[in-house]
């Protein structure tokens, strides 16, 4: 009820953004379930079937992404100060985030399913004249309900399940100075500063130069505690503090007495962990975005690989036939690839933009970037994957269009508009981010004209930076297949 309530009162910008998430459900289980009816339809050609079944991994995978960019920029199941008291804590939000999305696909799939019958004449009783739609559509033929409502709830089951793995809640890993004591190894108490390997414990003079080092740190300790206590003491002996000289305490005969006190620790004295006083944890630094640079290099290297190796042993596809397993492996390597570079180039990209002695519009649009990169890096990196393979995809049938007619184009048109509409909702939730400094900024008297210079710096430099690449990848993909 929650979470009808909140899909109820949310603005028209979120309904927009959830009805694309239902439009991409759709679109994904109507391919799911003509990829049924073509094996209904030809059951003595299942190898056919399951490619065709395995290529709607790629519009599945980019509605999946698409309703992850939606539930991320949705404001009514944002974590606010004041929620927890009332029971609407992290993990409720996020429940309540997943189940939203489970709606809006849930959506899609239901128009999905009463598309798919009535272009198959099942609502209509009017069969479909083309022969390739029939065929696609496995017309006079019953349909399996356990298949059918398996591919329906495909989709809404990935989506919620992707949304609760993105957007649960998370613990800030304290530091290792504010790090709790506990028992560790063998029931030693506190944690080490190296963690110990399987049998050192054991090895043989493991402990005895610990223990020695130990050792001789408490002796010479106690040396100087000796030495330090025995200057403060002076020539009668007797330490008399400035806490027991102001406080005197009266005896039973009315006289007054002075009470010793112990003499106030040094300064340089350890504070124990129970006696040290609280101090906030400071948040885990955010990991460097170029750390998974070289990962996504090797990944793209990997899939150009699988590609060539697939070309030149299978050769170009004709129009009327699909590419093969190991040309869709290939493609999917690279796109993996591209999308984990993505944060790291377009780091490296705002870098490029504040090298030699840059003036301020460069660097406000560089410092952006590289704050952003996290965010904005991977759809580029998808987006770029998609463009490339539409280069192929035009290099190799020379405008015959794709291989599968119909379907072949909705599911480019779903995979394209899925992807430009999860880097368009992430540069929304970008701004979003950035609204402070953004507020900052204007009163701090910047110029708006200033701002809008920036962001177009921003586009054209990460335009510089993939256009190339993009080119590079396709042309390099699109070798072994024209030849």
């Amino acid at each position: 009820m929650l979470a009808l309530r909140l899909t109820r009162t949310a603005h028209l910008a979120v309904h927009l953004r959830r009805l694309l998430v239902a439009l991409a459900s759709a679109g994904t289980g109507f391919l799911l379930l003509c990829a049924l009816g073509h094996a209904l339809s030809h059951p003595d050609a299942p190898g056919a079937s399951a490619l065709r079944l395995a290529w709607c991994a790629a519009p599945l995978a980019a509605a999946v992404y698409l309703a992850v960019a939606v539930a991320r920029t949705d404001p009514g199941t944002r974590p606010r100060s004041g929620l927890s008291a009332i029971g609407l804590g992290p993990g409720r939000l996020m429940a309540v985030s997943a189940t939203t999305t489970a709606l809006s696909a849930a959506l899609g799939s239901v128009a999905a399913l009463l598309a798919f019958l009535y272009l198959r004449g099942s609502l209509t009783g009017r069969p479909p004249s083309d022969r390739v739609a029939a065929d696609a559509l496995a017309v006079g033929q019953p349909l399996p309900a356990p298949a059918v409502l398996t591919l329906l709830v495909l989709v809404p089951a990935l989506a919620s399940a992707a949304v609760a793995h993105t957007l649960r809640p998370r613990d800030p890993r304290p530091t290792t100075a504010t790090a709790p004591r506990g028992y560790g190894r063998f029931g030693a108490y506190g944690w080490g500063k190296a963690r110990e390997t399987f049998g050192a414990y054991g090895r043989f003079g493991a402990r005895t130069a610990v223990a020695g080092a130990a050792g001789s740190r408490a002796v010479a300790d106690a040396a100087g505690s000796r030495a330090a206590g025995a200057a403060r003491q002076g020539a009668g002996g007797a330490l008399q503090t400035q806490a027991s000289a102001s406080h005197p305490s009266p005896s039973a005969d009315g006289t007054t007495q002075t009470l010793d006190a112990a003499p106030p620790a040094p300064a340089d004295t350890p504070q124990t962990p129970d006696t040290a006083p609280d101090t906030p944890t400071e948040p885990t630094p955010r990991p460097h975005n170029t750390t998974a640079l070289p990962w996504g290099i090797a990944v793209l290297t990997a899939g150009l690989t699988v590609e060539t190796y697939t070309g030149n042993a299978t050769g170009a596809p004709m129009p009327g036939t699909a590419p093969s397993a190991g040309v869709l492996i290939g493609w999917a390597l690279t796109a993996l690839g591209l999308a984990l570079a993505g944060p790291g180039l377009t780091h490296l990209c705002g870098r490029l933009l504040q090298a030699a002695r840059p003036g301020a519009l460069r660097l406000l649009a560089g410092r952006v970037l590289m704050e952003e990169s996290h965010r904005i890096g991977r759809p580029l990196g998808v987006v770029a994957a998609v463009a490339a393979a539409a280069y192929v995809t035009a290099t190799v049938y020379d405008g015959d269009g794709p291989a599968f007619g119909p379907l072949g184009t909705l599911g480019a048109v779903l995979v394209a508009g899925c992807t430009v509409a999860t880097l368009l909702t992430a540069a929304v939730e970008a701004r979003h981010a950035r609204a402070d400094t953004t507020g900052a900024l204007l009163r701090l008297g910047a110029p708006p004209a200033t701002l809008r210079a920036a962001a177009a710096v921003r586009a054209a430099a990460l335009l510089a930076l993939f256009g190339p690449l993009v080119l590079v990848v396709a042309v390099l993909a699109a070798l072994p297949l024209d030849s």
